[in-house]
């Protein structure tokens, strides 16, 4: 049977196919702590892998110089740094790496109280745009990396490890979604899907770190006007972590069905515990050939 999938997944139609590939090219979407990075950190120390990371990619090339800007801004209300900045006596600057990408969060920021932290929506809005723009331009570079990849460096596999809010930004039901037909054209998208306990552990870990994250923005739109109805609080009073929290398990279950639709009309599915035990880029490989067999299995 001819599947409906599009290039790259298309020309896959058993784990022998995959298996014999011998350039494999991957993106793997999934909730953030699923071990999309960990899987990535582990494909790149075999040493013939190249991991393309979208979150450093947009905090390195698209969203540098705002990141930096609001450092400066924050340096600027110190009197001491502030003379030292305009005599061009110091530099600051963000230190991203791929296993710390902090000022990327730090710059998104939370909505609410100033006093506490947050951000007036206004601004949060328009740093969530900024985000928005990055990650899909980031996203549309992967075929970029992977010829430069390829032709610069000489790594025959490429993995690219993209952000949990992907789904915010396409529509895997329409079939000329850009930022998806590029991706399919040049590698195997894979869904790393969580179990229940997955989630309900995210959510642990999220209660107790709270971290910013990028929404889509009619989801924004409503869970913030949800919490100000059902809190009673004017956004300037707002506690930026309650409402993060607050937000996070819709933002789960908002995510879930997009992730989905995802992997069944552009790709595939494995299965979170199972990548935890893929130890190894052979493991790895035969996880994505089980799960090429199981798509071909449903056609």
């Amino acid at each position: 049977m001819t599947s409906s999938l599009p290039d790259a997944a298309q020309s896959y139609h058993s784990a022998a196919d995959w298996q014999a590939e011998p350039e494999k090219r991957v993106i793997l979407f999934a909730m953030s702590g699923l071990g999309k990075t960990h899987v990535s950190n582990m494909l790149r120390s075999d040493g013939t892998w190249y991991h393309y990371s979208i979150d450093y990619r947009i905090g390195t090339r698209y969203m540098g110089e705002p990141i930096e800007d609001n450092l400066k801004f924050e340096a600027m209300k110190n009197p001491y740094l502030r003379g030292l900045l305009m005599t061009d006596s110091i530099y600051i600057g963000s230190n991203i790496t791929f296993d710390n990408l902090a000022p990327v969060s730090a710059f998104l920021g939370k909505p609410g109280s100033v006093a506490k932290g947050g951000l007036p929506m206004t601004e949060y809005r328009r740093r969530q745009s900024l985000f928005q723009t990055a990650e899909e331009a980031a996203l549309l570079d992967t075929a970029h990396f992977i010829n430069r990849a390829r032709d610069l460096y000489g790594y025959p596999n490429f993995v690219c490890d993209t952000g949990g809010s992907i789904c915010e930004w396409v529509d895997a039901h329409n079939p000329d979604d850009p930022i998806l037909t590029a991706l399919a054209r040049e590698a195997v998208l894979v869904w790393i899907e969580g179990s229940e306990d997955h989630t309900a552990e995210l959510v642990r870990r999220f209660d107790r770190a709270p971290k910013p994250m990028a929404y889509q923005p009619a989801f924004l739109e409503k869970i913030w006007a949800q919490y100000l109805a059902e809190t009673g609080l004017p956004e300037a009073q707002v506690d930026p972590d309650a409402f993060i929290r607050y937000t996070y398990a819709a933002a789960l279950a908002h995510r879930q069905p997009r992730y989905r639709a995802m992997a069944d009309k552009w790709g595939v599915t494995v299965k979170a515990e199972d990548v935890a035990r893929a130890t190894s880029p052979q493991a790895f490989n035969d996880l994505i050939g089980q799960a090429i067999d199981a798509r071909a299995a449903r056609a």
